[in-house]
């Protein structure tokens, strides 16, 4: 056996074994959940229609724990009246949290979102987009054009897409740069509210957070992959939820079954993955839907949702531990699969 793969497999091993030993599976001393799976999940403020609303980290607003993403409304193979009927299904259920993107699909996932929202849609829901320009030209055009297809005046949400490279939150913080974009944009009542995406590395997502400690700033969100997966691999739960939290951000989850990766390891289902994925400390859980049938499993789900107890997590983990080396099944982190900004250069400005 080659030294790469077994040091692979030893890893999976005493990560495995690890987590028996939390399970009291074994008679060794055991280890404690850490990082976020040891955190209580947030407080639900309220329900509608059966689906919990939380706060919005320091803000004065509600969302729903779970959001419909705006990637898969867009998918050439979702026709656009089944994408306005999830959207306005989602609405009209108790669901308020809408993600999109500038970039989805060429823009087709924001223009059917907003005619999704026409007809009095819009004021049901909390409508967040993202935006890949760093100059503020780029940012600027990006903006509008989302203001644009979205078709409203105002986005509640705006969040710097991709935060993915090492440079990019020095560059995101020069002057007349996308941040300082954005701030003007929430004066002018374009914007409510300000965060930041990306799916790489938690290192990333901490030396952005800590250039905003730098500039005085502090973002109101801060979106990332949350699942079973992340716990044993370059995670984001472990490392960076802690530290938004102790900032008052909102953590929004995305990627609940590592855009269907979990699904292919044969270790826990779509329903274990979503519930698993809401109940560590986030504010909202970003679920892709391009049908009924998935919005409707997502409402199952969030529906008087409980959270797991610390037993039902370590049972998912201790499944998921053996599949997690190396970031194998989470290629968002472990490739430029899912770099739309590093394919695209030119979103950046």
């Amino acid at each position: 056996m080659e030294r790469r793969k077994f040091l692979q497999q030893a890893a999976a091993a005493a990560a495995l074994a690890g987590w028996k030993a939390a399970a009291g599976q074994s008679t060794d001393r055991g280890t404690e959940l850490t990082g976020a799976a040891a955190l209580t999940p947030l407080p639900i403020v309220n329900t509608s229609n059966g689906i919990g609303r939380r706060k919005l980290g320091r803000a004065d607003v509600e969302v729903s724990i779970i959001g419909i993403g705006g990637y898969h409304i867009g998918l050439q193979e979702v026709t656009e009246q089944e994408a306005l009927r999830v959207v306005r299904t989602a609405l009209d259920r108790g669901i308020n949290f809408l993600d999109n993107c500038w970039d989805y699909n060429d823009g087709a996932s924001e223009e059917r979102m907003g005619k999704a929202l026409a007809d009095g849609y819009r004021q049901k829901a909390f409508l967040m987009t993202k935006l890949d320009g760093r100059t503020g030209p780029a940012a600027k055009q990006q903006l509008e054009q989302s203001l644009t297809r979205l078709k409203t005046d105002h986005i509640d949400l705006v969040q710097i897409h991709e935060v993915i490279r090492m440079g990019d939150p020095e560059q995101a913080f020069q002057p007349g740069n996308i941040v300082e974009v954005l701030q003007q944009a929430r004066k002018e009542g374009k914007v409510r509210y300000i965060g930041f995406t990306g799916h790489k590395s938690p290192n990333i997502h901490l030396h952005m957070i800590e250039t905003a400690d730098k500039h005085g700033f502090t973002f109101d969100t801060v979106q990332m992959p949350v699942n079973a997966l992340d716990e044993h691999y370059e995670s984001f739960c472990q490392n960076v939820i802690p530290q938004a939290q102790k900032r008052g951000m909102a953590i929004i989850g995305m990627k609940p079954l590592a855009n269907g990766a979990i699904l292919k390891t044969g270790t826990i289902t779509a329903p274990q993955a979503l519930h698993y994925a809401m109940s560590v400390p986030v504010t909202v859980t970003i679920t892709g839907c391009q049908s009924i049938a998935n919005l409707e499993q997502a409402l199952g789900v969030a529906r008087n949702f409980q959270p797991m107890t610390r037993e039902q997590k370590l049972a998912v983990l201790e499944k998921t531990a053996p599949v997690s080396t190396q970031g194998k099944f989470e290629a968002y982190k472990s490739s430029q699969i899912y770099d739309g900004t590093t394919n695209n250069p030119q979103w950046l400005g």
